[in-house]
């Protein structure tokens, strides 16, 4: 008998767990041609003072690379996860205004831990190119998805992005007079 209780216990299955999501807010600043020092000095700067006053924030990290600045805000678990991203918007357009203009909008969502992909789209074409194909994903097919109710975040993986290379030869400049 106490064989077959130990079996039985360690196969049973717990079905109903308490639902502890841990309140996460990330702030995604994108500033493009910047370096990570500006970045850190005029957009994480600005942005982790204006958040750190937010009340029940228990650890507030953040991230400066090149051209692109992360914040994540963890909260305490009494803190409601939409009043924590209303006060995250709050604060994050108070100081908007100090951000370099060129700067991206901020982008504030939610981390749910329990949130996953619901759908994998793959693009691809015998005629158009992958970096034409990228470009249409990100322009056309992006935006749309992000306007459907109940989108947290659309994504495009393996993307390819026009870029141009400038070689300058400063002999061929002609001499100043």
């Amino acid at each position: 008998m106490l064989l077959l209780g130990l079996v039985s216990y360690s196969r049973l299955s717990v079905r109903e767990y308490p639902k502890i999501d841990e309140p996460v807010v990330t702030v995604d600043t994108r500033y493009l041609g910047a370096s990570a020092d500006i970045i850190e000095t005029q957009v994480t700067k600005p942005l982790e003072d204006s958040i750190a006053g937010i009340e029940g924030v228990d650890v507030l990290t953040s991230i400066s690379r090149p051209e692109q600045s992360q914040i994540t805000v963890r909260f305490r678990l009494d803190r409601e996860p939409d009043g924590a991203a209303a006060d995250v918007r709050d604060r994050v357009s108070r100081v908007r205004q100090r951000l370099p203009q060129e700067a991206d909008e901020p982008v504030i969502a939610k981390v749910e831990a329990d949130a996953n992909p619901i759908i994998w789209l793959a693009f691809s074409s015998d005629r158009r190119s992958p970096l034409e194909v990228s470009d249409i994903a990100n322009r056309l097919v992006k935006p749309r998805l992000q306007t459907l109710p109940g989108a947290a975040d659309v994504r495009v993986f393996g993307e390819r992005k026009y870029s141009m290379r400038i070689w300058l030869d400063p002999t061929g400049w002609p001499a100043s007079a």
